[in-house]
């Protein structure tokens, strides 16, 4: 297994951890686009809750504006540059409740689309270790970085969105050996030298 990359969280607050590698690799049940290691961080408020639940949000789809950490500034979790940007992919309605058994159903439909169905709109930073880290499902029109661009840890890169495969505003974080998604190898990645569990809440200050 290659060696560890650690992380700055990137982004500041309140976040949920999702499909952590700190519970099961792979962490998203494929080891598919280099995803083995990869984690999700969802926003959420003070109650730990990503958006209010109402009989509305257990029946049908929920614009992403309804969730307060939609729109959350996103950093560099490393020092680099930044070697792609894809902006201008739909931040498309939240599934939770019934409506995300539907939009499961649908999965195998975004995978053959690959990874740019996926992903979303991103953001792939070159580490100065060599390595590649990809934030994903970031808000539409939120890119603030340029391809070439050096960054430094806390830059803003982009705004938390729902964009790609998302059933509900968070960010996909993952690093791999190469750039090219399909034959890169997934990279272990820890943060400020730990690697939290599923259903934590990170606090950030």
């Amino acid at each position: 297994m290659p060696p560890t990359v650690d992380l700055a969280y990137p982004f500041r607050g309140r976040w949920l951890v999702q499909n952590s590698p700190a519970d099961r690799v792979p962490s998203h049940g494929t080891r598919l686009f280099a995803t083995a290691y990869a984690i999700d961080f969802v926003p959420v408020d003070e109650r730990g809750r990503s958006a209010r639940i109402s009989l509305a949000s257990i029946l049908r789809p929920e614009p992403p504006e309804a969730f307060p950490g939609f729109g959350r500034r996103l950093t560099a979790p490393a020092p680099g540059v930044v070697v792609a940007v894809h902006d201008g992919e739909p931040d498309h309605e939240a599934f939770r409740g019934i409506p995300s058994i539907r939009y499961a159903l649908t999965q195998r439909q975004r995978v053959a689309g690959g990874w740019l169905g996926l992903a979303g709109n991103h953001v792939v930073i070159e580490l100065r270790t060599g390595e590649f880290v990809a934030m994903c499902h970031l808000q539409r029109g939120s890119v603030q970085v340029s391809v070439g661009q050096a960054v430094a840890v806390a830059d803003e890169v982009g705004r938390c969105g729902n964009s790609g495969n998302s059933t509900e505003p968070h960010v996909h974080v993952q690093a791999m050996d190469a750039l090219d998604v399909q034959h890169a190898n997934a990279v272990p990645i820890s943060f400020q030298g730990g690697l939290p569990r599923n259903r934590e809440v990170v606090h950030v200050p």
